[in-house]
């Protein structure tokens, strides 16, 4: 979010503030550089009460803002948004689609998010699977609005063209062979990488050439991912480990295809990523906001996920074909094109202003 945060910063059209539970989740790799950020921002005081900790939300203090946007998940959001109305703040509830491989569809939550979202003035969906995902607990469609999800095109973009000069070169420092997969990503099941390394296990089976998969990216898997390599015997497999977002677009320029095999993300930003390093996209249809990226059969395919037979199949027709893949990636950077933080910024100020002014409510 920072490079949104940024630009809507750099509009100045608002006092903004960013608040935050926590300064990284322990188990992402991420780097945290608040040097670079051009909006205020705090992190919320905690309390630990027997042995766990509480996010206590800054809502009670200080000046009362005119508006909070809030997620709903934690009961510090909760809290915090309750507190605010209270007080008189305008409310918007942030709200993703989640899939059931993810999350655990409790029946008290179900009954909890039927209550709540349709209690709030206003929801933001990220997309139209998010204002639909709103809808589908309640949410008057004329109080859900969506803001599309943006990454940095330019970094992307320019950087994947500065480092297609060495592309061989890193190819070659890194063994891959061939028509090369990349997946950007935590190695955790929920992202579905063994089906991944079933269906390359079988384009490596029926393709005829060597071809290789890149792995980037941590997480607890890493070691049976491997292990599972060594067993079935499948080659060319690298794991090249997190990357930070500033060398990022050299692993996509020395791959030919992305592939995203989750069994179900709220978004993805890095299939974003991809497209912008003109790269086709093999995904799941288990992702927010997929079918408004991929157009299956023009910039790449979406997939049912857990099925490592079709998306074996799909890898199979762009190895096959290098002309098709440079058509599908061409068309993947045109999409994306315009989906900048500037864009997200000036959106996102016409929705405040909506809400501010109450000209979103009946």
């Amino acid at each position: 979010m920072v490079e949104r945060f940024n630009a809507f910063a750099d509009r100045n059209s608002f006092e903004f503030e960013a608040w935050f539970n926590d300064r990284i989740e322990p188990d992402r790799s991420w780097n945290v550089d608040e040097s670079t950020w051009r909006f205020r921002y705090r992190y919320l005081p905690t309390l630990t009460i027997g042995g766990r900790r509480f996010h206590f939300p800054l809502t009670v203090f200080g000046r009362r803002p005119d508006m909070l946007i809030s997620l709903y998940a934690a009961p510090s959001f909760l809290l915090g948004w309750a507190i605010a109305r209270l007080r008189g703040t305008k409310t918007a509830f942030w709200c993703e689609v989640t899939w059931d491989k993810w999350v655990q569809r409790r029946k008290w939550k179900e009954w909890l998010k039927r209550k709540v979202l349709p209690s709030a003035p206003t929801t933001i969906g990220a997309g139209e699977d998010g204002r639909a995902y709103a809808m589908r607990y309640g949410v008057p469609a004329h109080r859900a609005l969506s803001l599309i999800h943006v990454i940095d095109v330019e970094h992307f973009t320019s950087g994947r063209g500065k480092a297609w000069k060495e592309r061989d070169q890193l190819r070659t420092q890194l063994g891959l062979i061939s028509t090369t997969f990349i997946y950007v990503g935590r190695l955790w099941w929920g992202k579905g990488i063994n089906y991944l390394l079933e269906a390359f296990c079988e384009v490596q089976r029926r393709a005829g050439d060597e071809v290789s998969l890149l792995l980037v990216g941590d997480g607890p898997e890493e070691l049976h991912l491997r292990q599972i390599c060594q067993e079935r015997g499948i080659r060319n497999v690298v794991f090249a480990g997190f990357h930070q977002k500033p060398v990022m677009p050299r692993y996509y320029a020395i791959a030919d295809v992305f592939v995203f095999p989750t069994l179900g993300d709220t978004y993805g930003l890095v299939v974003d990523e991809a497209m912008a390093c003109s790269l086709p996209v093999i995904s799941t249809s288990a992702v927010g906001e997929i079918h408004d990226r991929i157009e299956d059969g023009v910039n790449g395919y979406i997939v049912p996920p857990e099925d490592s037979a079709v998306l074996a199949d799909r890898m199979l027709r762009l190895v096959r074909d290098p002309e098709l893949r440079e058509r599908m990636g061409k068309v993947s950077a045109e999409k994306i094109a315009g989906r900048t933080p500037e864009r997200w910024a000036e959106d996102f100020e016409k929705i405040v202003n909506a809400i501010l002014n109450g000209s979103l409510q009946h």
